[in-house]
């Protein structure tokens, strides 16, 4: 059988882990694949050719499904690249799995993710399921997944219906700011403090991700995020060669588990003991303002870091 659910897959410059992935994808069977792809930077010296060997991997299809790519001749960096991809996804199709070149899922990734697109297709409390569990194997409900204000990009679906709704420069900060909202989101004065220090940044300039004003769109909305109870993805590219995950991580290589049987939670709400866990680990803050910021560059995505 096929899947029904469009797969976007996401590409630069790693065959070795790309190879990995599509291997997974290619045992799910996705009916539609859409593949983006950056371009190589013209200063990194054999990059080009390496771009070339990893979209070369795509020609590898051997099942039935429509093929679609979208690849820049120059390099956009990731912010760019990411927010210009889903675009084009979210344009095309109303639902999709998301990929990373370097987010290895579990087999069971894929069902978990289309059951749970269908499920909450039309529930706009809902705004993604990721397939990372950063929980370090304590499990948080009896169910096969929990509710979460934290979204993971390691693995993830959503829809066109909150895509449309994205804030990329985050244009609506100063009314979210001057109406104390993070006070409604936070659950401490210190978790409330990081993201406001972490969004100013973001709408200031300083810091170039995708992935903040996403978080912050989804929170603007009080959306919630599908958290399976056991990890669904491991990301492989936490090395010297990654665009932003570089070396050690407690986050990187974590294994997976499989869910055969999806067990609905019985009511919608926050778990916040899991969202609580989730800011201490996920989001550390080292002593002193410099190292502080620069680890925050390290563990999003960045046009700066990737045209560096």
């Amino acid at each position: 059988m096929s899947l029904e659910t469009p797969v976007g897959f996401f590409v630069f410059n790693r065959p070795d882990t790309t190879q990995r992935v599509f291997h997974e994808i290619a045992r799910a069977r996705p009916a539609t694949l859409l593949v983006v792809g950056d371009g190589p930077r013209c200063d990194r010296p054999g990059e080009a050719e390496r771009v070339a060997a990893t979209r070369a991997i795509i020609d590898q299809v051997n099942w039935p499904c429509e093929v679609l790519t979208n690849y820049a001749e120059e390099n956009l960096g990731c912010k760019r690249r990411v927010t210009s991809g889903l675009s084009w996804i979210f344009e095309a199709f109303e639902e999709a799995i998301i990929l990373e070149d370097d987010c290895l899922p579990n087999p069971t990734f894929f069902t978990f993710c289309h059951d749970l697109l269908r499920r909450f297709r039309d529930d706009h409390r809902i705004v993604s399921i990721s397939g990372s569990n950063f929980q370090s194997g304590k499990s948080r409900t009896q169910y096969s997944y929990y509710f979460s204000k934290y979204f993971h990009c390691y693995g993830w679906a959503s829809w066109k219906r909150v895509w449309e709704r994205f804030d990329p420069e985050m244009e609506s900060w100063t009314g979210f700011q001057n109406e104390d909202c993070l006070a409604q989101l936070c659950d401490s004065r210190n978790e409330q403090s990081y993201w406001q220090r972490i969004f100013e940044l973001q709408h200031g300039g300083q810091i170039d991700s995708w992935a903040y004003p996403w978080l912050y769109s989804c929170w603007t909305q009080n959306g919630l995020t599908a958290i399976p109870d056991v990890n669904l993805v491991s990301n492989i590219g936490f090395r010297e060669d990654g665009t932003h995950t570089k070396t050690d991580s407690p986050l990187a290589a974590l294994a997976t588990q499989p869910i055969e049987t999806i067990e609905h939670p019985r009511y919608l709400v926050r778990n916040k003991q899991a969202d609580q866990y989730t800011f201490t680990r996920v989001y550390p803050r080292p002593r002193g303002l410099r190292k502080w910021a620069r680890s925050i560059k390290k563990r999003w995505p960045t046009t700066r870091q990737r045209a560096a």
